[in-house]
């Protein structure tokens, strides 16, 4: 099988379901971001290595991202295939997550610099692309429909990274930076 089909090479791309549309559309800004955010998770379990719970749970993300992204990638008004979902039951697994990383960690009493060692800065990046996901996602859903779990999903998600970002500093022993806003004159 070959990758290239050159189909494409037009600015054109088919979504699940057939239809064909232009490759700058939200629709496909949406799914490609989410499958952009699905490789830092991938750049995120390299960076911990050493902690195999992280790097099993977040493989286990990464899973749902196929799912959220087919989702994305499948036209609502024609596809007949049918897909994965995504449930509650995964946002409740982030959000179990961040509970149990939580009670060890120092309760957050100020803003946070991004950052603290490679691995937790991998995860605030992580966290931005996240977050613009679901910003697209939720763009793409005043214009189409978009499944309101997929949006849930995303937004829990980005809090896990935080969290996790901040965990990884604390287990490696290093130091949260504050923000210290300037005062204004």
């Amino acid at each position: 099988m070959k990758i290239y089909t050159k189909r494409g090479d037009g600015g054109k791309t088919a979504l699940i379901g057939g239809v064909r549309v232009s490759k700058d559309s939200l629709r496909i800004e949406a799914y490609g971001t989410v499958d952009e955010l699905n490789s830092y998770l991938g750049l995120l379990v390299d960076k911990t290595k050493n902690k195999k719970d992280i790097g099993d749970f977040i493989k286990y993300i990464q899973d749902r991202l196929f799912t959220l992204g087919a989702i994305l990638a499948s036209d609502p008004k024609t596809s007949k295939m049918s897909l994965p979902d995504l449930q509650e039951d995964d946002v409740i697994l982030l959000e179990t997550a961040m509970d149990k990383m939580n009670e060890t960690l120092p309760e957050l009493k100020n803003f946070i610099l991004p950052g603290g060692n490679e691995a937790a800065s991998v995860a605030h990046i992580t966290r931005c692309v996240c977050r613009r996901a679901e910003r697209l996602a939720v763009a793409l859903a005043v214009k189409e429909q978009v499944p309101e779990i997929s949006i849930k999903y995303l937004n829990r998600l980005s809090d896990y990274l935080f969290v996790l970002a901040r965990k990884l500093v604390k287990d490696a022993g290093n130091e949260e930076i504050e923000w210290t806003p300037r005062k204004g004159k």
